[in-house]
């Protein structure tokens, strides 16, 4: 890579890092609730709006370099079938979940839910800090997505 692009990625990087500190300012809560992610893998890049604290509802954007497990539901199918993630205790992860049909998706063990709907995607971002078998489903339709293993 020439030295002015790989000056001008290292300004971007070092821009991002400082937006993302700025970002994670203290609320005064143990965690934040009501917290939407949506994700964009080819800009490496994330749009956070947290409806339990934010005044202006603005999103803010950081790079977020948490790896997504994402499930997509067609035709009322999980495509490529119900699979089995592992993720080691202490994890950060993210689920992502993009569906034909309006449902809540709920991961079982930890008790999160996010809505998701046509062109509105769930996301379910936590600390993977409970060991087992979780299942990830649907839950009006009690259709199983995922399992999830932390180890």
């Amino acid at each position: 890579m020439p030295a002015p692009r790989r000056w001008a990625a290292v300004a971007v990087l070092a821009a991002v890092t400082a937006l993302t500190l700025a970002a994670c300012g203290d609320n005064g809560s143990p965690q934040a609730t009501g917290t939407t992610t949506t994700t964009t893998p080819a800009a490496a890049t994330s749009t956070t709006i947290d409806a339990g604290t934010s005044t202006s509802g603005k999103p803010t954007t950081t790079a977020d370099p948490t790896p997504v497990i994402e499930v997509r539901v067609a035709g009322g199918k999980v495509q490529g079938g119900v699979r089995r993630e592992r993720v080691q205790s202490g994890d950060t992860v993210v689920l992502r979940v993009v569906a034909d049909v309006a449902d809540e998706v709920h991961l079982h063990g930890y008790d999160r839910t996010a809505n998701v709907a046509p062109g509105k995607p769930a996301q379910i971002r936590f600390t993977a800090d409970i060991t087992g078998v979780f299942e990830v489903e649907l839950e009006q339709r009690k259709q199983p997505l995922l399992m999830l293993e932390v180890r």
